[in-house]
Order: structure tokens, then C-alpha cells, then sequence
């Protein structure tokens, strides 16, 4: 799991109604092991108060250059000089426009002039000014100088109106956080597929074949390559998850051979392919158009083999490409065999050996132990930890072994 611990994070709040979910941004940030200022526009402490910033960063809060109480002055040439980046959330139309065109009548303001470090600005506004050309005019210019824009979401407004013009939610501007502290240059330039979930086989209207996977491993990687840098199309079968990240293109697919479909449709842009999902081997010959009836003791369901989508995508790489393919095995037994056949006999590039049995193992769990076999014969084991750092280091793995 990518943490900020140590980073130096300052933000800046503006005068909008969105100020009031900063308390909870400013808890993910320390909850990340961040360092925290706040400083505030002199409007913006009618929304959200200094004392409840200042308790939750754990430092003083910057709103004027003078106190007049203690007679210190704040010097925001330091303060800019502390940050390793500022986020600037929410921004009201006013303040954009003052940031755009070189307005320095607060502290705030003073201090983002001063930055040396990156900086990254979540505008928040009614959805009509949102939309005007000024604001898209200065949105344009901030971008031109390097700055990030973090984009309004859709949803209701302050004004009753419900439209594009909300603040992107805290999750979202840590996404941003981590995105840019973490990305790493080995996932920048690679387009990656990955599968997920389990398959289900139609047997009739209302009944399938299928198994327990939740796709929450998948899921994860996916998540974790966009968080390094990379993009992603997630191939997934059913699965209650959602996709969190902008960088990743989400396609949901029922049954093996709309799985392979998709696979088929994407394969030919894709660097690096992770087949994580557990596609079901067999399908009923024939499903049924109506419901079957219990009208007898037994009942017998003809199968035929599901297509091997792993064994398609390494035998179907681009010519001169230097395509990828790592599968998964999930074995109950004699699993380190297994798997070393699966990694020779469909010619993968490295395969990752999923045992059940031990505590935290296996479908459903937010847990995961897995082992990692290369073509190479070099193994690495990694102990029981949450699926989302175990992401994080299959991936790590995966780049210093695959593209060495």
C-alpha cells in the first residue's frame, strides 16, 4: 500500500461550501503519514474553522502575513519552500481567476506565487460558472504553466442544481497525491491487460456454472499499475467491485467467451497481460432458453471445454513485439508442480502459484500468500499480507525480472 510518510504536504483553502470535506482530506493525508499545513483565504474560515484545520494537521494554520495577538509574522517564502507539493481545494472562480492571472492580495495567495514545488488545483463551483469560458480560460492557463487540474465532479450542488461543478472527493485528491509521488517511469510508456473475477456459464435463464472468485485481486493490480503510471484495461467477469482510478478502461463480461472476446479485441495494443481471473474450464453444450423444471430425481448437464485464454494470448503475440503473458494457478494441491507445468507447457512469461487452504488464502479474502515463478526458474515467495500491497510487489517484481 503506497503511503506518504514524510512528505510535506501543504493545502490551500479558498472560500466555497466544498471546504467543509478538507477536515476529512487533511485525516487521509496524516492517516498517510504526511506532514500538513493548511492555509486559508480570510473567506474561507466562514466554512471551516481554523481551529479544526489547525487540531487535525497538527501545525498552526496560515490566514494573514501579521497576528496582531502574538505580533509574529508568517513568512510565506518559508512556507512555500517547506512544501513538496501544494493542493489547492476547493478553488471558487475568484480565487482561479486571481491563481491565473497573478493576483496576490492574501496570504494564500502570496504563497502559491512563491511555490517552487508541484502544484495541483481542485476548482469547485455552480455548474454555469464551471461551464463559462473564463473559467475554462483559466483552467487552460494553469495547466499551461504545469500546474494539475483535478476536475469537478458531477452531482448535486449547493445551489440545488445537480450538474458537473463538485469538488473531486478527498479519495480522489489523495489518488492525485499518490499518483505523483509513486509513478514510476518502468510503467509510463506500457499499456497492460489484466483479467479478473470468475466466469459464469448460462445453464438456463436463472442458472450457471461458476466459482467463488471476487476479482479482488485483479482489481487490485489494476489499481496499482494506474498508481505507478501505467494504463490498464481491466477485462472483468461478475463482480460487485468498482474501479477507482481514471486510467483504467473497465470492460464486464459474463462468460468465458466474452472474455476471451474482449481479450481478443485489446490484445494487439497490450505490453504486458496478467490473467488473474478464474475462467471457468467447461461450459454447458447447450443452454436453455426457458427455466428447467424439477421435474425428475437426476439431472444431467452435457459440458464442453471453455476456450484457454491464456494459451491464446501466448501463442498470439504481435510479431516483433515484446509482449508478456503472466497467468495464475490456483491449485489445492501438489500446487508447486502444477504450476511449473502451466509455466512451460502454455510458454508464459512468469506465473503466480495461489494455494489453498491456509488462513487467509483463496477466493473472497482481502488476503492473499502467493508464490512467483519465472521461465527463468527464480522463484519468489511473498507472505500473507492485503491483496493491494501484494499488487504492489508482484508488479515490482514482475518489471525487474521481465524487463530487465
Amino acid at each position: 500500500m503506497m503511503s506518504l510518510e514524510g512528505k510535506k504536504i501543504l493545502v490551500g483553502i479558498t472560500g466555497g461550501i466544498a471546504a467543509y470535506k478538507i477536515a476529512s482530506f487533511v485525516r487521509l493525508l496524516k492517516k498517510q503519514g504526511a506532514e500538513v499545513r493548511c492555509m486559508m483565504t480570510p473567506a474561507s474560515s466562514d466554512f471551516i474553522t481554523p481551529l479544526t484545520l489547525s487540531t487535525l494537521s497538527e501545525s498552526p494554520v496560515g490566514i494573514e502575513f501579521y497576528n496582531p495577538k502574538t505580533g509574529e509574522w508568517t513568512n510565506h517564502v518559508e512556507w512555500a519552500l517547506w512544501a513538496d507539493v501544494m493542493i489547492f481545494a476547493p478553488v471558487t472562480a475568484n480565487s482561479l481567476a486571481k491563481m491565473a492571472h497573478g493576483f496576490s492580495d492574501n496570504f494564500l495567495m502570496a504563497t502559491y506565487l512563491s511555490a517552487k514545488c508541484p502544484v495541483f488545483i481542485a476548482p469547485a463551483m455552480d455548474l454555469d460558472m464551471y461551464q463559462h469560458q473564463t473559467i475554462k480560460d483559466n483552467l487552460a492557463r494553469l495547466e499551461s504553466f504545469g500546474y494539475t487540474i483535478i476536475p469537478a465532479e458531477s452531482g448535486f450542488l449547493a445551489s440545488g442544481l445537480t450538474g458537473q461543478g463538485r469538488m473531486a472527493e478527498p479519495e480522489v485528491l489523495l489518488q492525485y497525491l499518490q499518483d505523483h509521488f509513486y509513478a514510476d517511469p518502468r510503467f509510463s510508456d506500457k499499456q497492460f491487460l489484466v483479467t479478473a473475477g470468475p466466469t459464469y456459464e448460462a445453464i438456463d435463464p436463472v442458472r450457471f456454472i461458476g466459482n467463488h472468485s471476487s476479482g479482488k485481486m485483479g482489481f487490485a493490480l489494476a489499481e496499482a499499475i494506474t498508481s505507478l503510471g501505467g494504463k490498464v484495461v481491466l477485462i472483468s467477469g461478475p463482480s460487485s467491485l468498482q474501479v477507482k482510478h481514471k486510467n483504467i478502461e473497465l470492460i464486464r463480461v459474463t462468460s468465458a467467451l466474452e472474455m476471451l472476446d474482449a481479450v481478443q479485441q485489446k490484445w494487439g495494443q497490450t505490453d504486458l497481460g496478467i490473467f488473474a481471473a478464474a475462467v471457468a474450464d467447461y461450459r454447458p453444450a447447450v443452454a436453455e432458453n426457458q427455466k428447467i423444471k424439477k421435474t425428475a430425481d437426476e439431472l444431467e448437464i452435457r459440458l464442453e471445454k471453455n476456450p484457454d485464454i491464456l494459451s491464446w494470448a501466448a501463442s498470439n503475440r504481435p510479431a516483433g513485439a515484446n509482449q508478456k503473458v503472466v497467468g495464475f494457478a490456483l491449485e489445492t494441491q501438489n500446487g508447486l508442480e502444477y504450476a511449473k507445468g502451466k509455466l512451460e507447457k502454455k510458454k508464459l512469461d512468469a506465473i503466480v502459484l495461489n494455494e489453498m487452504g491456509d488462513p487467509g488464502v483463496g477466493f473472497g479474502t482481502d488476503t492473499n500468500s502467493v508464490k512467483l515463478l519465472f521461465k527463468s526458474n527464480k522463484m519468489r515467495s511473498f507472505e500473507l499480507q492485503s491483496k493491494q500491497e501484494l499488487a504492489f510487489s508482484l508488479l515490482n517484481e514482475l518489471m525487474n525480472n521481465l524487463y530487465e
